[in-house]
C-alpha cells in the first residue's frame, strides 16, 4: 500500500479533452471510455481530435508569429494514415513523408503534394520517382549517391526539381541514443564536421535537374531541453552563411526538423510550444543577422508533439496476480505488439483505470502484456484496486505505437477511433484473422492431398 503522499490524483494526469465523468469514468472527447472499449473492443487506440487539432495551431501561431515565411510540417513517422494526414491538411500544415506508402497514405487524402516534403536515408527509384510523379513540394536529398540518382531520373523526365541537403550540425541531444540523429556519428545525411556536406553542396549545385534550396537537419526526439535545439539552429544558420560566401549559394528555406518531448508522465514538463519558437526562431533570426544573411524561410517538422497527447489506447485487464512480498503483475490484452517502445527504448508511460478514474490510487500494479516476452508496460502504476475486467487507458500513445505496431505472435493490430464531441468513428479497422494470412501462400509442392 502506498502512504498518502504519494498516492497520485488523476486528475493531474488528464490531457487534452480528457475528464472524469459523474460515474467515475474516464472521458474524452466527449466519450466515455468504458462505451468506447464497449462498442469498438480493445486494444483500441483513442485519437482525440480536438487536441490533435489544439497542438497543430498553437505551432503555427508561435512560428508565424516570429517568422511569418515559416511552414509547420507534420512527421507523418510518428502515426499516419488518411484521416490523419485530412486533418493536418485542413490545419495548413506540410507533410514529411519518408516512404513511397507514407506518400500514398498522403496522395489517398488529397493532401497537397506541394506542401510534402519527401525525406528518408535510403530512397529507392521508385520512391525518387513517385516524389517526381506527384510533384512535391521538397525532397531532402541524404547522399551523395541520391543526389546522383535523383538528378538521373530528374533528367530523364526533363523536370527539375527543388531539394534540400540532410546535415548533421554535431549535436547530441538528451535522449535515447537510438534516437539521437543530429551527432556527427551517425547514418544520416552529411556532417558538418570534416568537409562532407560542403562537398554534398558542392554535388547538388552542379547537377543540372536540382534546384538546391537549403539545408534540413534533425537531433533527435523526445528532447526535453532547448538548448540543443538552439544550437543547432545557430549551426545551420553559420553552415547556410559560410556556403554562401563559398559558393554564392542562396539559402531560401532551413529546416530544423522536429524532436521536441511531450508529457509521458505527470512530473515531466517539456518546454511549451511558444518556449520552443523562441528558442528555435529566436535563435535564427539574432544569427542570420549577425551574418548579414536573408532571413530564410524556416521550415519545423513535429511529429510526437503534435500528436503524442493526443492519443491513448484502451486495454482491458485480463489477469491479476500477486507475487506475495515482491509485485502484483495486471496483465492486459496488448503490449509488444501494439506499443513496442518500453522494450525499444526503455518508454515510461503512465495509465488510468478507466472505469475507476475517480478513485484513489493507492496501489503499485505492474502492467504486463500478453505476448510471450517480458512484456512490461509500466512499471509500478499507481491504481486504485485492480482486478480482471477493468478497463485501462494509457496515456500519450498517439506517437509511435500504431505506427510502430506489429503482428507479433499473430496478433490483429488493433483500430483506432477519432473522438470529438462526443461521437466516436473508426479510422483504422482492426485487423481481421483472415487479414493475418491475406498474404501468405503455400508452394505447390506442399499443396498434397490429404
Amino acid at each position: 500500500m502506498l502512504t498518502s503522499a504519494e498516492e497520485r490524483d488523476t486528475r493531474t494526469m488528464l490531457l487534452g479533452t480528457q475528464r472524469i465523468n459523474e460515474q467515475g469514468h474516464l472521458v474524452v472527447g466527449g466519450c466515455d471510455t468504458v462505451e468506447l472499449a464497449r462498442q469498438f473492443g480493445t486494444p483500441l487506440y483513442v485519437l482525440d481530435e480536438e487536441a490533435f487539432r489544439a497542438s497543430c495551431r498553437a505551432y503555427r501561431r508561435a512560428f508565424e508569429s516570429r517568422c511569418p515565411d515559416s511552414l509547420i510540417s507534420y512527421a507523418g513517422k510518428a502515426l499516419i494514415n488518411v484521416a490523419v494526414c485530412r486533418i493536418a491538411a485542413e490545419e495548413g500544415l506540410g507533410l514529411d513523408v519518408v516512404s513511397a506508402g507514407e506518400l500514398h497514405t498522403a496522395v489517398e487524402a488529397e493532401f497537397p503534394t506541394d506542401r510534402i516534403i519527401f525525406h528518408g536515408a535510403l530512397k529507392t527509384d521508385l520512391e525518387l520517382g513517385m516524389a517526381l510523379q506527384y510533384r512535391v513540394g521538397l525532397i531532402v536529398l541524404d547522399s551523395l549517391e541520391e543526389i546522383a540518382a535523383l538528378n538521373a531520373i530528374a533528367a530523364e523526365r526533363r523536370v527539375t526539381t527543388e531539394v534540400l541537403l540532410r546535415v548533421s550540425p554535431g549535436v547530441t541531444g538528451d535522449t535515447h541514443y537510438h534516437i539521437q540523429t543530429g551527432k556527427t556519428d551517425t547514418k544520416f545525411g552529411f556532417s558538418i564536421v570534416g568537409g562532407a556536406a560542403e562537398q554534398a553542396v558542392a554535388a547538388a549545385m552542379a547537377a543540372s535537374s536540382l534546384k538546391l534550396r537549403g539545408f534540413h537537419c534533425h537531433i533527435g526526439s523526445q528532447i526535453l531541453d532547448l538548448e540543443p535545439f538552439a544550437q543547432a539552429g545557430q549551426l545551420m544558420v553559420d553552415f547556410a552563411a559560410d556556403m554562401r560566401d563559398a559558393t554564392g549559394l542562396t539559402v531560401e528555406d532551413l529546416d530544423i526538423g522536429g524532436g521536441l518531448g511531450v508529457r509521458y508522465l505527470p512530473e515531466q514538463r517539456p518546454p511549451s510550444v511558444e518556449e520552443f519558437a523562441q528558442a528555435v526562431g529566436g535563435t535564427i533570426k539574432r544569427r542570420c543577422e549577425e551574418r548579414r544573411l536573408p532571413l530564410p524561410r524556416i521550415l519545423l517538422e513535429p511529429g510526437r508533439s503534435l500528436v503524442g497527447e493526443a492519443g491513448l489506447t484502451l486495454y482491458r485487464v485480463g489477469v491479476v496476480k500477486e507475487i506475495a512480498g515482491i509485485r502484483t503483475y495486471a496483465t492486459v490484452d496488448g503490449g509488444l505488439a501494439d506499443n513496442p517502445r518500453p522494450a525499444l527504448y526503455g518508454a515510461r508511460y503512465d495509465a488510468i483505470v478507466a472505469n475507476k478514474a475517480s478513485l484513489p490510487r493507492h496501489r503499485k500494479v505492474t502492467i504486463s502484456g500478453r505476448s510471450c516476452e517480458t512484456d512490461t508496460l509500466i512499471v509500478d502504476l499507481h491504481t486504485p484496486e485492480i482486478a480482471a475486467g477493468d478497463l485501462l487507458a494509457v496515456q500519450t500513445t498517439g506517437a509511435y505505437n500504431h505506427a510502430m505496431a506489429s503482428n507479433y505472435n499473430r496478433f490483429s493490430r488493433p483500430a483506432m477511433v477519432l473522438v470529438s464531441d462526443g461521437t466516436a468513428e473508426v479510422i483504422v479497422e482492426r485487423e481481421s484473422l483472415q487479414d493475418l494470412v491475406r498474404m501468405d501462400r503455400l508452394p505447390e509442392r506442399l499443396r498434397r492431398k490429404r
